[in-house]
């Protein structure tokens, strides 16, 4: 099972495009908020599940503001991240998981790409920003998820 995540997009959609020519097929696709009012588009753009949840610059959207779902074996907490303090640090995203009994926590906001495998077995999953990358270098980033034939999840950071 493959699942594309991203974030951030900012209504530019032109970067979500191409990185759907470089990784399709996938099985799921997750977009962590910030979307500006583009998720019909991202929706019609792929032939599977689509999760999207409100960024902070979501207004009067109708998205959630965060997601519960599973996906193979694991629980997954989704969220844009700016309740919980994100561009300040990871810790309290890591407490609400561990509270939701999620093992994995996704979430946008910072722009900043991320993949912590934490030591209080939360895995923490930031794809930055397809539109706007904060990160050195600032290149559109983006992660995918793997599960392999054991079910076991494996991410890895990609860049435009």
């Amino acid at each position: 099972m493959r699942i594309l995540i991203v974030s951030d997009t900012h209504r530019r959609t032109g970067n979500l495009d191409k990185v759907l020519r470089l990784v399709q097929p996938v099985d799921m696709l997750i977009h962590l908020g910030d979307v500006e009012g583009s998720e019909d588009y991202i929706r019609a753009c792929v032939d599977c599940p689509v999760h999207i949840v409100a960024g902070n610059n979501d207004f009067f959207s109708d998205l959630p503001m965060e997601e519960e779902i599973q996906i193979g074996r694991y629980k997954v907490f989704l969220t844009h991240g700016h309740y919980y303090s994100a561009s300040m640090g990871i810790q309290r995203l890591k407490e609400e998981a561990l509270a939701r009994g999620a093992q994995i926590v996704m979430f946008g906001h910072t722009h900043r790409p991320l993949i912590d495998y934490g030591k209080d077995k939360v895995i923490v999953v930031n794809p930055g920003s397809l539109s706007y990358p904060r990160q050195e270098g600032r290149r559109p980033s983006y992660v995918l998820m793997d599960l392999d034939r054991d079910g076991e999840a494996h991410f890895s950071i990609a860049y435009l």
